[in-house]
């Protein structure tokens, strides 16, 4: 009996941390929306250490700490520090922009940028910044009268109505927008007025030396040294309101922007990172992370791998390529890498196994009650069901995504090709003529950047593994002669007008329209793409169908999990809005007998430096400031100068260069990545290896003036020793 009471104790407690573990996460973890964070929130922050109160945080009647937080472009985040509207954020975030903005003989991207004065500061073409003004609930409207019992499709039908009326209901000034978005999996709905600026110039950027040094090699590991940051500069017009690009534009006067702390950071210091998170799933079931390890990721980091080796071999034996295939190789090696960790970690925690004991639990609870055993009784076993249906669908679906789409950037611009004749044919002249103005400006950003050598070479390598591991109902007609991706590569590139950009140009100035598309239709890249897209197209109808009744289902868990265990507070899953997360500065134990200490340093950088390397090589002018120990006042205790910090802030891609704030709400860092072994993060949090990656802002100041000598911005920003 005493064996049997304490096995039962032991699995009690194993059911209570693993629960804290996954939804709790006290003082560590969440993604908070920072209207609601009165309460429960508010106490545990204040008891963190935090010296705030929420209103500082979030207040739409009068300047808050909210004000100063941007959506950067459309996946990151940004920070105002000054009062004329001076901008920072991650380099890897303008990376695409700076990118643009350079050409080999005044290269930008490699060599830096340092606006003298604001006359200097180069328009960034296309970017814009959001800033939220106000946030609602307004979930009693949009689900009002709605039941459990509706059709999914009728259900999100009646939804969608009720959002385009509150859109067009809800009081703005011409220049704002109205955003409503799901939260709980669809138990909540939230709207955000928001103000886009679209007068954004670029005012400093490091060498990417700097910027993204460690490149690849050093992307989600810690320790980091990545000087991984740049600024720009908000722009309005003569009434301080958005307007387009003029000269006559004046920098914004913010409602608020943060001061910069020196003060520095130490283990167990409190820190809020405050942002725009993009997707996370922490709620599903365990057959959904199982499904994602086993089958999801290893196909795309299968494939990506294959892209990604050919890409670098390019990269490295000529310069013009580097700078060609920087921003894509960067864009497709994150996802690669995150993947691969984000498995090494859900496996490392035993997440699969921690989510069925949690699942074990619930069942107990849900059998216990009549009512919830009728609502909720079957909700396992329904996913259960689904994900296996999933399965080879999920594969298929991945695997079509990653050559017909992803990687394989030929069959990528002839999808919009393949636009171009369906405007045809569904509005004749009107729509071609129509949908050409839109496709000239991307072409003219596409070729330049684009090698179809390195395009063929990624096409021979992915064909064959897509003919290896596919089903046969997925296999194209114009594949089925090939068995040798090399051979189809050197049909279809040596015989296309598509892989020659001056071409296309003289095809699309023709005045026979239909002369065009009988061109267009004849080429063979055109046919191959086209029935390699077909493929995809047959089957994201049948996984969209599952994934619907999934994500209906998972709605319906969601309200179960929060019914079924009331006392605990579960935050919304990431969604591209605004919110807040906060932690401590903390080291980490990534494996036995390793302890990761939690500030990295400019000797680090030194250290790994490697003279003419893609990824380690350093400006002399770096180099020389840390021989001669010239450090100014950025250098902490150690007599050293920080670079960048961990903590255990909840992060995920779109925290990129969220504003890393300290127990007053001054600004410390940028959040920049997360640690290899905590990628897994946005599908099961584990604050024992989950960090995340922050710059430390004495770095940036440090670059800004002792390397750049751009003075000028250092006077313009507010800094301040310590509390004041």
């Amino acid at each position: 009996m005493k064996a049997l009471n304490s096995i039962h104790f032991k699995r009690t407690i194993l059911i209570l941390v693993t629960f804290i573990s996954v939804y709790t996460l006290i003082g560590q973890g969440g993604m908070w929306l920072p209207n609601l964070l009165e309460g429960m929130n508010e106490k545990e922050m204040q008891e963190m250490g935090m010296e705030l109160e929420v209103a500082d945080i979030y207040n739409p009647e009068k300047s808050s700490l909210k004000d100063g937080i941007v959506r950067f472009g459309r996946g990151c985040t940004g920070a105002i520090i000054s009062k004329e509207g001076l901008l920072i954020t991650n380099h890897h975030c303008g990376y695409g922009n700076i990118q643009r903005l350079s050409t080999v003989e005044n290269n930008i991207l490699k060599n830096g940028f340092w606006a003298a004065n604001k006359a200097e500061e180069i328009p960034a073409p296309g970017l814009t910044v959001t800033i939220v003004d106000r946030i609602e609930d307004v979930t009693a409207y949009i689900l009002a009268g709605i039941g459990d019992d509706l059709d999914p499709r009728e259900r999100q039908s009646l939804v969608d109505q009720r959002i385009s009326a509150l859109k067009k209901a809800t009081p703005k000034t011409e220049y704002q927008e109205i955003e409503i978005n799901p939260f709980y999996q669809g138990n909540e709905y939230h709207l955000f007025v928001v103000t886009v600026y679209s007068d954004i110039r670029l005012v400093g950027s490091p060498p990417e030396s700097i910027g993204k040094f460690g490149a690849d090699t050093d992307n989600w590991v810690w320790p980091r040294h990545t000087g991984d940051f740049s600024i720009f500069r908000i722009y309005a017009g003569p009434d301080n309101l958005p307007a387009n690009y003029s000269p006559g534009n004046k920098p914004l006067k913010p409602r608020y922007y943060f001061p910069v702390s020196l003060e520095g950071v130490r283990e167990r210091d409190f820190t809020m990172v405050f942002g725009f998170p993009g997707r996370t799933k922490e709620y599903l079931p365990s057959i959904a992370i199982d499904q994602t390890i086993k089958v999801v990721n290893p196909a795309r980091i299968e494939l990506r791998t294959d892209a990604l080796s050919i890409m670098n071999k390019y990269m490295r034996e000529d310069e013009k390529i580097r700078l060609q295939y920087a921003s894509k190789n960067a864009g497709i090696a994150n996802a690669w890498k995150k993947w691969i960790g984000e498995n090494q970690g859900l496996n490392t925690v035993g997440a699969v196994e921690k989510k069925r004991i949690l699942e074990d639990e619930f069942m107990k609870r849900v059998n216990a009650n009549p009512e919830w055993s009728e609502k909720y009784g079957s909700v396992l076993t329904d996913f259960e069901k689904l994900y296996k249906e999933l399965e080879p669908l999920a594969f298929a679906e991945a695997y079509s995504y990653e050559t017909t789409i992803q990687n394989i950037e030929l069959m990528r611009l002839i999808g919009f090709f393949n636009e171009l004749v369906k405007a045809y044919t569904e509005k004749g002249v009107e729509g071609f003529v129509s949908y050409r103005e839109k496709l000239v400006p991307y072409l003219n950003s596409f070729y330049p950047d684009y090698n179809p050598d390195i395009d063929k070479e990624i096409f021979a390598t992915l064909f064959e593994k897509y003919m290896k591991h596919m089903e046969k109902k997925y296999i194209p007609y114009a594949f089925e002669p090939y068995t040798s991706g090399e051979v189809l590569a050197d049909v279809i590139y040596d015989n296309t007008i598509f892989t020659q950009p001056k071409e296309v140009e003289k095809l699309l100035r023709m005045e026979d329209v239909q002369g065009i598309i009988d061109i267009i239709e004849s080429d063979l890249a055109f046919y191959t793409s086209v029935q390699w897209r077909e493929m995809y197209d047959l089957i994201t109808p049948e996984y969209n169908r599952v994934l619907e009744q999934i994500n209906y289902l998972q709605m319906k868990y969601m309200k179960a999990l929060m019914e079924v265990f009331p006392d605990h507070r579960f935050f919304p899953d990431a969604n591209s809005t605004l919110r807040l997360t906060y932690g401590y500065v903390k080291g980490y134990k990534p494996k036995d007998a390793v302890y990761y200490l939690p500030v990295s340093y400019l000797s680090g950088v030194i250290e790994k430096y490697i003279p003419e390397d893609y990824e380690f090589d350093l400006p002399n002018e770096l180099i020389s400031l840390h021989a001669k120990k010239d450090f100014g006042k950025y250098a902490d205790q150690t007599g050293d100068v920080p670079v960048c910090f961990i903590g255990t802030n909840h992060t995920t891609g779109g925290n990129s260069g969220s504003p890393v704030l300290n127990k007053y709400g001054h600004l410390i860092g940028l959040n920049f990545d997360r640690v290899w072994e905590g990628t897994m993060s946005d599908y099961y949090y584990d604050p024992s290896i989950c960090r995340n990656i922050m710059l430390d802002i004495r770095y940036v100041l440090f670059i800004i003036d002792k390397y750049a000598h751009a003075t000028h911005l250092i006077n313009e920003i507010d800094i301040r020793k310590a509390k004041e």
